[in-house]
């Protein structure tokens, strides 16, 4: 409608986790205007009167409170509940702040030409890396909240292992600045305030892990000749609860995990993009 009133665009903010959003939004907005035949003109009009950026959201959300009372004065079946802590990254090289004062309010965004990536790859390596590589391990020792996990010692030390050992050795940013991240991180895990339940982490497990934690362990490899001992049971773990009812997942990948074996599972490249069958041997013995 705008385009047919000779209007200017939009400025589009998605907040997918996906790689690379603004980019794979406006590739899908192409796609449906040539389905759609909506013209030459048309599309010339999406690639030059429209922005479109790519951003990372790093705030922990925890959805609709369960368990908890909050007084609105009114009623709200819609409410969210998140951590305090928040960064939001946005990539593009429009003069974004002019629009949208973020800095002004005192909100905590970044607004960048090219660093996105830093930001992103040290979010979902870390933090979202701690979480895939916990969850299904803690959901098999009977666990259901991250708040429950940093209160155990055995399942906080195994958490600390797995970050400060073996995921920021595989990052190149500035070890001072990954370490602070990562503590910062562990800090908002333990969050009396929030209530973060595991089952609600473990949606699509799988897709999850091969995103955020096989890059670390595949990395370390690269650069150490060995295998991440911690992140490698991790992956076990992984696996084991595929073998449980507990999981949510598509059915046909919950199907292939409770059905094969741990060798046919890491040789099925649909699942990890590659075939890690030399991993077996590694994953079996620990």
């Amino acid at each position: 409608r705008r385009f047919e009133l000779g209007l200017p665009g939009f400025i589009f903010l998605p907040c997918e986790l996906i790689d690379r959003n603004g980019d794979n939004l406006k590739k899908c907005v192409l796609q449906y205007a040539e389905l759609w035949q909506l013209g030459a003109d048309f599309i010339n009009w999406v690639e030059k009167e429209n922005v479109f950026c790519c951003t990372l959201v790093d705030r922990i959300n925890t959805g609709y409170p369960k368990d908890e009372k909050i007084e609105l004065g009114y009623e709200d079946n819609m409410v969210n509940t998140s951590e305090y802590f928040h960064l939001w990254v946005i990539e593009t090289d429009y003069d974004l702040e002019s629009e949208l004062p973020f800095a002004k309010a005192g909100l905590n965004v970044i607004v960048t030409k090219d660093a996105l990536e830093k930001y992103r790859t040290r979010k979902v390596r870390i933090l979202n890396g701690a979480h895939t590589s916990m969850v299904p391990y803690a959901l098999l020792e009977g666990f259901d909240t991250v708040k429950s996990c940093m209160d155990d010692d055995a399942m906080r030390a195994y958490l600390r292992k797995c970050v400060f050992e073996e995921i920021i050795p595989t990052l190149d940013l500035p070890k001072a600045e990954l370490e602070d991240y990562a503590e910062n991180v562990l800090t908002r895990f333990n969050n009396p305030y929030i209530k973060h339940f595991l089952s609600s982490i473990a949606l699509n497990s799988v897709s999850k892990f091969k995103v955020r934690v096989l890059p670390s362990i595949l990395e370390y490899k690269k650069r150490f000749g060995t295998y991440p001992k911690t992140l490698i049971f991790a992956f076990k773990k992984l696996m084991e609860f595929y073998k449980t009812d507990m999981t949510n997942d598509d059915p046909e990948v919950t199907a292939f995990m409770k059905e094969h074996s741990v060798r046919e599972i890491l040789a099925n490249t649909a699942l990890w993009d590659a075939d890690l069958s030399d991993l077996a041997e590694e994953i079996e013995a620990c």
